[in-house]
């Protein structure tokens, strides 16, 4: 298999659950090739779980759908951004040292906070995607943009602070030394699965509030992302001193919410 085609599954096996059946010989080199995929990833993902949420809005009222929907996109990444959500959660609320913090997000067990923040995080996703199921599965394409730039926010972060554990750790071992080179080829890869995103669109439904609000996704999405991501990431390396492997699954997290929650405004005010 060429270079590129080994990074794509790298990116497809270590990020979804998609049944990827390539054996790899997984390096640090291998890691870093594979983050130019990882848009892609979430364009694959989105567009399950767009399928998804338009048969379910189909078939049941706009909760179970939404409920089903969640579950199904919770599922393709096998909960691998949630379990990094929670691990922060219980590192950086237990409002200790920066070193015991650190150990206690290496601590495979789930504290009371990680429960807190995942459970607070779904319900805020669930009535987000519900948002968006209400009308029927109108609106459910747009499910794309948040999964796309969610995951290209993790690359930017992986190049913009230093890792807090230095060289050990997933992160510092295999994600250290990215290029701003490839962060901006990311970039130019999720603006155009994001552009393809937006152009299907219409194709599929002639509402001119989907298409409309798929226009101001794809121009607001990136800021917005970009903003929110910063934000978190500054908080998180001002209080760990860096960032891991288990930061960049709760920046995922939070990036997506927040995306989220930019598509609801923007339809609320259509």
């Amino acid at each position: 298999m060429m270079k590129w085609g080994q990074a794509a599954a790298a990116a497809f096996q270590f990020l979804s659950r998609f049944p990827v059946n390539v054996s790899l010989d997984y390096s640090p080199t291998l890691f870093r090739q594979s983050v130019k995929f990882y848009p892609l990833v979430g364009a694959a993902i989105g567009l399950v779980v767009w399928a998804g949420a338009a048969g379910f809005a189909y078939l049941l009222p706009a909760l179970p759908a939404a409920v089903l929907t969640l579950i199904l996109w919770v599922g393709l990444t096998g909960g691998l951004h949630l379990d990094g959500w929670m691990d922060t959660a219980d590192g950086v609320l237990s409002y200790r040292s920066r070193e015991q913090m650190l150990d206690i997000m290496k601590d495979s067990r789930v504290g009371a906070m990680g429960v807190l923040a995942c459970v607070l995080l779904l319900i805020l996703k669930l009535s987000l995607i519900y948002s968006l199921l209400i009308d029927g599965f109108n609106y459910s394409g747009l499910l794309l943009l948040p999964l796309i730039w969610s995951r290209w926010f993790m690359v930017h972060a992986m190049s913009s602070w230093p890792m807090a554990r230095g060289k050990d750790g997933l992160a510092g071992g295999n994600f250290h030394g990215l290029s701003r080179g490839q962060v901006w080829g990311t970039f130019l890869l999720a603006t155009l699965l994001s552009g393809v995103a937006v152009a299907i669109l219409p194709l599929l439904r002639t509402d001119s509030v989907v298409w409309t609000t798929a226009l101001l996704g794809f121009i607001t999405l990136p800021l917005a992302s970009w903003a929110a991501g910063t934000w978190m990431a500054r908080k998180l390396n001002t209080t760990l001193g860096g960032l891991t492997g288990d930061t960049y699954g709760a920046l995922n997290e939070f990036v997506e919410v927040v995306a989220l929650l930019t598509l609801v405004l923007l339809l609320n005010h259509m």
